[in-house]
């Protein structure tokens, strides 16, 4: 920006004239200060790369490629296939009802994780810092507890012989992981329990920082527990109860753990198959290593999906904030 005097009438006035173009004070997009965080991020950066895209590089490629046992011994020349493994797999009606399987398992979680979550949170907020300490200690306990623990223990307590659920219900001898909405009910149950903690401690944190006046003033009116969370928590805490929910979409899709453990591989004639297991049988069980990266890759582009608007919901989140 440049000022050229100029005289009229003995007052002298001032002619700014402004220069298109970037000043001199605004940050360049790679350089300065700028440039600080990305120094700070490089080596987590290098970190993941080397994990994830190599991996990531391999499963692609071995899903374009004719690749089984034959050609892991070397008994047979490597083949490339392009997109067959693909059509086979999206010609298999196994793979559809195992897909469709999935869905609805991962909802069912979500919701079930979502409902017992939230109403934990709700309760946090009501009974003492006694109560509250036990149920916070409990909670972190599930949530600590390795996947592999916790689905042994659940099954030992619903053991058709030994199991106090059993007794305690009058079932006698009942095996719940014969049936297959049996044993995804136990399976749900388990993945409920180890990913309740999650939801219960962030929006137990959302709520106590609603001001205090709003749930006064609802109560005042008369308004119910049910009704003040619908109509004024959730409302409320919708960016946090949206974070969560994509967050338990990723977690409960690609489990695997419980399944595996909880129905010995899938369930009797593979009843009880979700993607993951499904892809770990056609890999290993199978030795159909190109079937099984394209089951992977296929799952990869699904979470990836949900990722990126889970990504997006925590930029706009953000924002609002």
């Amino acid at each position: 920006m440049t000022v050229s005097p100029s005289s009229s009438g003995g007052a002298v006035r001032g002619r700014v004239r402004v220069r298109r173009g970037t000043s001199r004070s605004s940050p360049r997009p790679f350089g300065g200060a700028s440039r600080t965080p990305w120094i700070y991020l490089a080596p987590a950066l290098v970190v993941l790369g080397g994990l994830l895209v190599y991996p990531v590089y391999q499963l692609g490629l071995i899903s374009f490629l004719e690749y089984t046992q034959a050609q892991v011994s070397g008994g047979e020349a490597t083949a490339f296939r392009g997109f067959g493994n693909y059509a086979e797999l999206f010609g298999d009606g196994e793979f559809w009802r195992v897909l469709l399987a999935t869905v609805v398992f991962a909802a069912a979680c979500v919701v079930s994780t979502l409902a017992v979550g939230c109403a934990l949170a709700v309760l946090l907020t009501r009974v003492r810092a006694v109560p509250r300490l036990v149920l916070m200690l409990a909670a972190l306990g599930a949530w600590a507890t390795p996947a592999v623990t916790g689905s042994t223990v659940w099954l030992l307590l619903f053991d058709p012989d030994f199991g106090p659920v059993n007794r305690m219900l009058g079932l006698g001898d009942h095996s719940w992981t014969y049936g297959r909405y049996s044993a995804f009910l136990l399976v749900l149950l388990e993945v409920v329990w180890c990913s309740f903690p999650f939801v219960m401690v962030t929006v137990y944190a959302g709520i106590k920082a609603v001001p205090g006046e709003v749930l006064e003033a609802a109560a005042l009116d008369g308004a119910s527990q049910w009704r003040i969370w619908r109509s004024v928590l959730a409302p409320m805490l919708r960016p946090i109860l949206v974070v969560v929910t994509i967050q338990s979409v990723i977690w409960d899709f690609k489990v695997f753990t419980q399944i595996y453990v909880m129905t010995n591989g899938g369930g009797i004639a593979g009843q009880n198959l979700v993607l993951n297991v499904y892809a770990y049988q056609k890999a290993f069980a199978s030795s159909q290593y190109s079937l099984g990266s394209a089951i992977g890759v296929v799952m990869l582009l699904i979470l990836l999906a949900v990722t990126l608007v889970y990504l997006r919901l925590l930029r706009r989140q953000g924002e609002e904030l």
